[in-house]
């Protein structure tokens, strides 16, 4: 389960919760993020207590992580994917017949005649993300549009390496796919973004202000969102 902690400096740390049958805490720093093993019993309380003692730790681990190339996606049984800033499972079953992937409970399920076969798992996998991203960016461009006061523009998903959208003078907005696997608030800014192009097609200071007037945390989600693209693009 997703968790996240507000230190006093003020910046957030996002982790996975695990909690299970054990008497002590167990961290794990991984490529995906920190992923915390807490026995069932300790409060929330204290657990964040604890974590708060050993941040100097994390934030070590954490930064020589980003410094680090990040590995490959292993498209297999088993491997870990990002759905909404939470870590799911890519679970892949055998069948005589091919079938379409599904989510449920924490697992991207898949089932084919050949479960082996990367390629043919790493395409249902992206077709999924792609079909979700399409219907999720939709619904929040809509609210976010009419928060602004414009009508809703026209959406395409976007496959770029180097930007997460664009906004052109034909009032079409385009999105990375890729986003689907930040956290939802990380998305709402980059919609915003975005939308604000249809009133200022610039980044000047009235720009932002229109950023602002719908989305006044923006700052913070644009630091996080520079943290997540590394993982955002192992996909």
């Amino acid at each position: 389960m997703s968790h996240q902690l507000t230190p006093p400096s003020g910046e957030t740390l996002h982790y996975q919760l695990e909690r299970r049958q054990r008497r002590t805490i167990g961290l794990k720093v991984t490529a995906g993020g920190l992923i915390v093993h807490a026995p069932k019993r300790i409060s929330q309380s204290d657990l964040d207590n604890i974590l708060l003692l050993k941040l100097g730790w994390i934030r070590k681990k954490l930064d020589a992580l980003t410094k680090a190339p990040l590995p490959s996606l292993q498209w297999q049984e088993g491997e870990y994917l990002w759905l909404h800033g939470t870590s799911i499972q890519l679970s892949i079953q055998h069948h005589v017949r091919s079938k379409n992937a599904s989510y449920s409970q924490g697992q991207l399920k898949l089932a084919m005649p050949n479960p082996l076969d990367a390629n043919t798992v790493s395409r249902k996998v992206i077709q999924w993300y792609k079909k979700e991203a399409l219907a999720d960016f939709t619904r929040r461009l809509e609210i976010f549009s009419a928060k602004l006061g414009v009508a809703t523009p026209v959406l395409f998903l976007s496959n770029a390496r180097t930007r997460w959208g664009s906004c052109n003078s034909r009032k079409e907005v385009r999105l990375n796919w890729r986003l689907l696997q930040a956290p939802p608030h990380i998305i709402n800014y980059v919609i915003c973004h975005e939308l604000a192009h249809l009133k200022q097609m610039n980044h000047s200071a009235q720009f932002w202000a229109v950023v602002a007037s719908i989305y006044p945390e923006y700052k913070h989600a644009e630091k996080e969102l520079k943290a997540w693209s590394p993982k955002l693009h192992v996909m």
